[in-house]
C-alpha cells in the first residue's frame, strides 16, 4: 500500500501515525477525512500497480469532488485507470445510498 503515513494528535493530545485512512477515521471520525481519503477507504484496496491512494486521487481529479461523482455510471467510472467492475460498482452503491438518504431527508 503506498498510502503515506500521516501524522496527528488525537482528541487526547497524543500523537498517532496512519498508513491507511481507515485507522484516522476510526480514531478522529469520518469529518477528519479529505474526499480522497473517504474514498480510498471506500475502494479499501487498489489494482495491480495501483495504490486504493492513486486511484482515489484519480476520481477527485477528474470529478473535482464526491458531489462531482453523483449519477456517474459504472461505465464511466470504469475509465479510471485501476477501477475495475466490483470497485466502480461499490462506489456506484455508496452514491446511491446517499441519494436516497437525501431524497428521504427532503421529504421529512
Amino acid at each position: 500500500m503506498n498510502y503515506k503515513e500521516e501524522k496527528v494528535v488525537d482528541k487526547e493530545g497524543k500523537e498517532v501515525v496512519w498508513k491507511h485512512p481507515g485507522g484516522k477515521l476510526r480514531r478522529l471520525g469520518p469529518t477528519s477525512l479529505t474526499d480522497t481519503e473517504l474514498l480510498t477507504v471506500i475502494l479499501g484496496s487498489g489494482s495491480r500497480g495501483r495504490s486504493a491512494e492513486d486511484i482515489a486521487n484519480d476520481i477527485v481529479s477528474k470529478y473535482y469532488s464526491l458531489p462531482g461523482l453523483m449519477g456517474k455510471t459504472i461505465g464511466e467510472l470504469m475509465t479510471i485507470k485501476g477501477l475495475k467492475e466490483i470497485k466502480a460498482t461499490q462506489i456506484a452503491a455508496v452514491f446511491e445510498v446517499a441519494r436516497r438518504i437525501v431524497k428521504a431527508l427532503e421529504r421529512e
